[in-house]
């Protein structure tokens, strides 16, 4: 069967930041989100330059293996990050998470690193799909391996810690993986400024109860903005929806959202 993916972005500086450091993408190919971090302006730049770098994936499918498109991609994008921090010293500590999928029909292929997230709601369930690169996740693991029950109050210290980030340096791997996308699939890819104010209840509830992607992307930032939106907050929702449906309307443009969409 062909499917295709109906899909909405939406990004918000939230109620203290002074600046957006997250950027989004969404189109027919590829949807990504990234929080950027750094001081002044590096977030920005670090999040944006990602996004800009991968937009590309969006023109054309694929001929090559699906995940490893998707890692090249995040590794050229990488690169462009090492560049700018050496045209740029006073961006030397800047960096980003990122969360991307790549569609391909039915195949999709999943890059993750840092702590935003990834999720699906399938047959009235929400899944986490990705796992935050956090020291406190870290430490949950490897207390898990060795049969140990973790302190809570270091991994508590330690929740907002990444150990894993793309910012230009070596050995900046994400995690990669090949999926299968069913009909009636929701995606939501977004940044910590809504998981950490939003809970997962109350995030399938919105994402169960609201057909349209755009209204569920601005129902779930403005969950966030009321829960005090301390950070950024931004959102993309994909749909997997037979190509058909899609088919008798003008084709949808690509939205960027963010840092992203001022650069």
């Amino acid at each position: 069967m062909n499917v295709a993916i109906r899909y909405a972005a939406g990004s918000d500086i939230g109620c203290s930041r002074e600046n957006n450091e997250d950027s989004g993408f969404a189109g027919a190919r590829l949807i990504a989100v990234a929080d950027g971090m750094g001081g002044y302006a590096g977030g920005e730049v670090a999040s944006s330059t990602v996004i800009g770098s991968l937009r590309s994936l969006d023109a054309e499918p694929p001929v090559e293996d699906l995940v490893q498109v998707l890692g090249r991609a995040v590794a050229e994008a990488n690169e462009k990050l090492r560049i700018v921090r050496e045209e740029r010293p006073d961006l030397s500590r800047m960096g980003t998470t990122l969360t991307a999928m790549l569609w391909d029909g039915t195949r999709v292929a999943l890059a993750h690193i840092g702590d935003s997230r990834g999720y699906l709601l399938r047959d009235n369930e929400l899944f986490q799909i990705t796992q935050d690169h956090t020291m406190d996740e870290l430490l949950k693991a490897e207390a898990e391996q060795s049969g140990q029950t973790p302190d809570p109050a270091e991994t508590s210290r330690l929740s907002h810690v990444l150990y894993r980030v793309l910012d230009g340096r070596d050995d900046r791997e994400p995690d990669l993986r090949l999926r299968e996308a069913r009909l009636g699939d929701r995606y939501l890819l977004c940044s910590d400024g809504l998981s950490n104010v939003v809970d997962p209840q109350t995030t399938y509830e919105v994402l169960a109860a609201e057909p349209d992607p755009a209204r569920a992307v601005q129902r779930l930032i403005g969950l966030a903005r009321d829960g005090g939106g301390p950070d950024n907050i931004t959102a993309v929702v994909a749909d997997v929806v037979e190509a058909d449906h899609l088919a008798a309307g003008p084709p949808a443009a690509p939205l960027t959202v963010g840092a992203a969409a001022n650069s």
